[in-house]
């Protein structure tokens, strides 16, 4: 039972409570109820620091400097996942310190590639889940969240997309909240044609086994090329060692055997196990307090300790979608060696009071681990989509 709601309150499958007066709607005329909006001071993604230290499997550092482009020619339109610390089972219209923090691990990067926009909306918060966890359950309106999501989305057609080619970026509950609005606003619409792609992170997206089509979209498929456009790009990840338990929250969907949970990885749409270009957390600020704190990356300790807020560790990590009796999942492999001075491991699980949580995967890092593959992907759709005329 406990599975079951925790994974109905990331997914965005439960129902709202019923309130007798509907919250006001926003306003997202007014730039403070977005965390990202171009050209407007508060943006949380101009500021954003996203410089990396390269550490390599020698134990060599080196920095890699990032710069967004302010004319990138398309959109990204993100919507962050339960992250919100906020003591209400519903967030307020104040961006934290946690809102603030998971824009720099899952969406600014890629400002290299698109204009970015991020509206801030009364999620599910971090509070309600855990009420529900120790079963002293919060009443929460999801409804009121993808309400706000809706608005935010059209006032941003109407009034800054012109046109423009669009990404849609979400993880876990915004994931949830996505697929329900390219289910209702986007799949078998004019706007569809304007769909560069949908990256739904930390998901279980049903789709018949053996199509891409289907199931949750009706017109809009799996992404199985780094040129395809019009597609959808979903996963969840677990260590290739760690497969999704019985009972796991990510992998499965309903629907019998004909139905499964799409995985497609980021690094090779096409199938096959894949290098990994991740941004790991260095330690000096995680998106989250839920995963513990990474071990030393190099040992000995370097002489210049590591002061950046990102990592990248070439050569360490593969991944590949995996369809078994587990469940359908994005395998991470960790190919560490004791032989030489870098780390052999990432952290990434979900730990509570010391106890490491399987069935909830890699859950944390769904977007770090594949992060520089999702920038290089819509990089490439971008150029695709351009090439065709602006249309998929």
């Amino acid at each position: 039972m406990r599975s079951t709601i925790l994974l109905l309150l990331l997914t965005g499958l439960t129902c709202a409570a019923v309130f007798a007066e509907a919250p006001p709607r926003n306003d997202y005329s007014k730039p403070e109820t977005w965390l990202c909006l171009p050209g407007h001071s508060g943006d949380a993604c101009a500021t954003a620091d996203l410089t990396t230290t390269i550490v390599t499997a020698q134990g060599k550092l080196r920095i890699e400097k990032w710069k967004g482009n302010p004319d990138a020619p398309i959109d990204c339109f993100y919507v962050y996942p339960t992250i919100s610390n906020d003591p209400t089972a519903n967030s307020d219209m104040e961006a934290g310190p946690e809102e603030r923090s998971v824009i720099l691990h899952q969406f600014a990067r890629f400002g290299s590639q698109c204009k970015l926009y991020a509206p801030i909306y009364r999620q599910v918060t971090l509070t309600a889940l855990r009420a529900n966890m120790v079963r002293k359950p919060m009443a929460a309106d999801r409804v009121l969240a993808y309400h706000d999501v809706v608005d935010a989305w059209n006032y941003y057609l109407e009034h800054y997309n012109q046109g423009r080619g669009f990404v849609l970026i979400g993880h876990s509950q915004g994931s949830g909240v996505l697929t329900q609005l390219i289910k209702h606003e986007i799949d078998g619409k004019p706007v569809e044609a304007h769909l560069i792609s949908a990256l739904l992170m930390g998901t279980s997206l049903p789709v018949p086994r053996g199509k891409d089509v289907g199931g949750a979209f009706q017109h809009i498929p799996l992404c199985r090329s780094m040129t395809q456009t019009g597609c959808v790009v979903a996963y969840a990840s677990f260590r290739a060692n760690e497969p999704p338990p019985k009972g796991a929250l990510f992998g499965h969907v309903a629907g019998g055997p004909d139905m499964m949970a799409a995985c497609v990885n980021p690094a090779a749409p096409g199938g096959g196990s894949a290098p990994l270009h991740a941004y790991l957390a260095s330690g000096k600020g995680g998106a989250t307090t839920l995963a513990p704190e990474p071990k030393p990356w190099v040992t000995p300790p370097p002489k210049h300790p590591i002061d950046t807020r990102f990592v990248s560790v070439p050569g360490l990590l593969t991944g590949e979608c995996v369809d078994d009796a587990h469940g359908s999942y994005l395998a991470i492999t960790v190919h560490g060696d004791p032989s030489d001075p870098r780390v052999d491991d990432i952290a990434g699980d979900v730990v509570a009071n010391g106890v490491k949580l399987p069935a909830w995967g890699l859950h944390l890092i769904d977007a770090n681990v594949v992060m520089g593959d999702l920038v290089a992907l819509v990089g490439h759709q971008s150029k695709a989509y351009l090439a065709a005329g602006g249309t998929k």
